[in-house]
């Protein structure tokens, strides 16, 4: 058995929709559960294909050109490959800031493009996932003694990790760098440990969804506290909640007690009279985000309620129990609305068609009969054995992912029919991004800041080389 380990990790993309955009820089720092480093930090610039346009804004951020990546970054299925063998091991707890909401996507998206199961990474063999954020976010509200928070210049509460280590003394010698961030993100975690290490230890255990479960659950569904960025940063993103039905894939929908949903009928009245009868009006258009869905697999901060009898709890975040308790009764008295809430929620309602294979993950799981086929792919080094390999796939996303996996590394093992596809796909996808890479171009080559800096200049130059370098590559 392996000794447990954490594995710190950022990413910096070329964008933020984790199906359409690509990783450019994975950057990660091993640690015992002590937090004290294992081994040497991981640094790999990732190769950007010559089917996407990154976002300018993005670029300008992380400083890390398409041309950059090319030269001297690895290939997509090279980082998929040392992912699963030399860092996500086994019994390893891998963790980021936000890694769970986005971090951790692009991840699964990479291994589902490079024929690698997209989820086994985060569970199998011991391992297990966390994210700092949400953690953050609840040690502040609730026991946030001993730790410098920021604010915005408005006063607002903010848990930019940036902020974070500027108001702590902590090194970060360059923000919206991987490694930097990385090396940041360990020393905010070991410093939450250190000044509350209590609630640390509780809120690690909730990496298991079975812990979460016990804490919130229909079978007795009571009063929790729940930290999310979903709650605004008026009362530092916590406030308290109530499971009220049955999400999708085994999750749970939960209401939000700081409201009375008797006021909140009153004003959906206003801007929907018909709202209960009328099926063209949505219930979650209207009520969001009072009503949120839970993934038990996504690590909540969540705690029941007694901490808030402890350190003031209930002050610091505006709430009390009598406020609690008529509330959940308004909730309570309206089962009627609940149900149809259900209803809709349950229902496929908005038939999302996906761009592509490519942007299909979330679509299903691959069948288990074309697990094997994965693992063919995979290990085919070279475009020889490629060439000829043309499998009855079950899932029907994956001939399309692997006519793509086939055309960006192994180009030669195409067909002359296969190769016309991937071209059209190709100019397809790159028309799609590039309207609104073009006005993004403008808008920031206006933009007073960015043309009296030198570096941005030069920056925008190099992704307007980059579009016309696709052009000329036939698009």
């Amino acid at each position: 058995m392996a000794t447990p380990t954490f594995f710190f990790y950022d990413l910096e993309t070329s964008g933020l929709s984790s199906g359409d955009d690509r990783i450019m820089q994975f950057a990660g720092q091993r640690t015992n559960l002590n937090l004290d480093p294992v081994g040497e930090p991981v640094n790999l610039l990732v190769k950007l294909c010559d089917d996407t346009l990154p976002s300018p804004g993005a670029i300008l951020t992380t400083k890390i050109t398409p041309q950059k990546s090319v030269e001297d970054g690895i290939e997509e299925r090279e980082l998929a490959k040392i992912l699963t063998e030399e860092i996500f091991t086994p019994d390893t707890v891998i963790l980021g800031y936000n890694s769970v909401r986005f971090d951790d996507k692009f991840i699964q998206h990479l291994f589902w493009r490079n024929f690698y199961d997209p989820y086994e990474w985060q569970w199998k063999d011991g391992r297990s996932r966390w994210d700092m954020l949400d953690v953050v976010r609840m040690t502040r509200a609730l026991r946030p003694d001993g730790i410098n928070w920021p604010t915005t210049p408005e006063g607002k509460p903010t848990n930019r990790l940036e902020l974070l280590t500027k108001e702590n003394g902590i090194s970060h010698e360059s923000a919206h760098d991987a490694l930097s961030d990385v090396s940041a993100l360990i020393d905010v975690t070991r410093l939450i440990r250190d000044k509350q290490p209590k609630l640390w230890n509780f809120l690690y255990k909730l990496r298991d969804k079975r812990e979460v479960k016990a804490l919130v659950n229909l079978e007795n569904p009571k009063p929790f506290v729940y930290s999310s960025g979903r709650f605004g940063s008026t009362h530092n993103f916590t406030t308290v909640c109530v499971p009220v039905f049955a999400g999708k894939n085994g999750n749970l929908v939960v209401f939000d007690l700081r409201y009375n949903l008797n006021e909140l009928i009153e004003e959906a009245k206003q801007t929907a009279p018909d709202f209960l009868v009328n099926p063209e009006v949505s219930l979650a258009d209207l009520f969001f985000p009072k009503f949120k869905e839970l993934a038990y697999n996504r690590c909540p901060a969540v705690a029941p309620l007694g901490v808030l009898d402890m350190d003031d709890g209930w002050s610091k975040i505006a709430l009390d129990k009598s406020k609690i308790a008529q509330n959940l009764s308004a909730l309570q008295s309206h089962p009627d609305l609940l149900e149809k809430l259900k209803n809709e929620h349950s229902a496929d309602k908005y038939d999302r068609k996906p761009f592509d294979a490519e942007t299909a993950l979330y679509d299903g799981f691959t069948p288990e009969q074309d697990r094997v086929r994965l693992t063919t792919v995979r290990n085919a080094d070279s475009a020889e054995k490629l060439a000829d390999f043309h499998p009855n796939f079950s899932d029907d996303r994956l001939p399309e992912l692997l006519l793509h996996y086939k055309a960006k590394n192994f180009p030669t093992s195409l067909t002359e029919d296969e190769a016309e596809k991937w071209q059209t796909y190709r100019s397809a996808r790159l028309a799609r991004q590039s309207t609104t890479f073009l006005a993004e171009m403008n808008r920031l080559a206006k933009d007073p800041a960015v043309q009296q800096d030198d570096a941005k200049q030069f920056l925008l130059q190099e992704l307007y080389l980059w579009y016309q370098s696709l052009q000329d590559f036939g698009y």
